[in-house]
């Protein structure tokens, strides 16, 4: 017997003892869910459709690993503009053994509360838990990590302002954070570019004029 369930948008015909992996559900890994969106059940000339869902059918599933997807990259281009972005994406899912098909009257769960209902706390709780957090230091509040900072730059310094979006102001700043080299911009890692728009106070402009890229064909033309 199998059934078609539907969760996150998609339906995934499954059968006991299958491994489905969906958009990510709440819960943890050894946890129980119920899935409830049942489209069809039975096999062959037994099988009933619902209209859309087939009333008090269910699909009992275990959670067997909360993992993500392959990382895709998203790559934005302004022709004539100058601007070039890009972003990494990686989507978030649940890996799920099925472990029974109820075609009607599924039992109540008794291992483990359905992941649903483990996700909802009384507003109580959620509160005492808010309290009981520590309140993050003020270097943990600024998003993202420092870069590698120098105290004094390694020979000569290189003329930051040859990267567009540079000027001589933003040179001195970015000097005091300690960063003089094109070697250090191109090398920022997605962390790192946050941590230095919290202190440029330009949201975005790294990004927008992508120093970066630019940095790397300095570098390189440097070395050359």
């Amino acid at each position: 017997m199998y059934a078609v369930i539907k969760t996150g948008g998609k339906q995934y015909r499954v059968s006991p003892s299958d491994q489905i992996v969906v958009e990510r559900l709440a819960g943890e890994a050894g946890d129980q869910v119920r899935l409830d969106a049942v489209l069809a059940i039975g096999e062959g000339a037994e099988l009933k459709v619902g209209s859309p869902t087939i009333a008090g059918a269910a699909v009992d599933a275990t959670v067997v690993d909360q993992p993500r997807a392959r990382k895709i990259l998203v790559f934005k281009k302004r022709r004539r503009q100058g601007s070039r972005r890009l972003n990494g994406h990686r989507q978030l899912q649940t890996v799920l053994r099925i472990d029974a098909i109820h075609a009607e009257g599924a039992p109540a769960l008794t291992e483990k509360a359905p992941a649903k209902a483990k996700a909802e706390k009384p507003a109580k709780a959620k509160a005492a838990d808010k309290q009981a957090e520590p309140a993050p230091t003020a270097e943990e509040a600024v998003a993202g990590s420092p870069p590698e900072l120098l105290t004094a730059p390694q020979g000569e310094a290189d003329d930051l302002k040859k990267i567009s979006g540079v000027g001589p102001k933003l040179e001195k700043t970015l000097n005091e954070l300690g960063i003089y080299h094109y070697a250090q911009i191109a090398a920022f890692t997605p962390e790192q570019v946050a941590w230095v728009d919290e202190r440029l106070k330009f949201k975005g402009r790294i990004e927008r004029e992508d120093w970066i890229e630019q940095a790397k064909t300095l570098a390189a033309e440097k070395e050359g």
